[in-house]
């Protein structure tokens, strides 16, 4: 991926059971379990073996977020694009965070009212030479 590309897509969801078996029979998905900040568990969709989405239960997030599809986009350093986003005519709705092994992610709003996250991912650690 790379600056301003849309990375990763996760669906927020006061059922994660009902959704989780309705894109395992219409799409094909399958799920590992991953520990979410709020303490429950993230799900990681995936198609023949690949991550292609996340999954989260509304319990794990702020009051009256809505049932939807919420989209994030890399960017090379997340706290330098929140920085600027002020001048460019949006405004940040959740600091810079971190999630351990994914990368820094702020939620931010554009200059249009749409809620987006912006992410920049944690790059693999180099194989140990040998």
């Amino acid at each position: 991926m790379a600056h301003g590309a849309f990375i990763w897509n996760e669906l927020m969801t006061p059922d994660v059971e009902k959704a989780k078996a309705f894109y395992a029979a219409s799409l094909g998905w399958t799920y590992d379990a991953m520990p979410s900040l709020g303490g429950s568990t993230y799900w990681i969709a995936k198609m023949d073996g690949r991550p292609v989405a996340g999954m989260i239960s509304h319990a794990d997030l702020p009051p009256g977020v809505s049932t939807a599809w919420f989209a994030y986009i890399e960017v090379d350093d997340v706290d330098a694009c929140a920085a600027a986003l002020p001048v460019q005519g949006g405004a940040l709705a959740r600091p810079a965070f971190d999630i351990p092994g994914v990368g820094r992610i702020a939620i931010v709003q554009d200059a249009t009212g749409a809620m987006v996250g912006w992410l920049t991912p944690v790059m693999p650690a180099p194989p140990a030479a040998g």
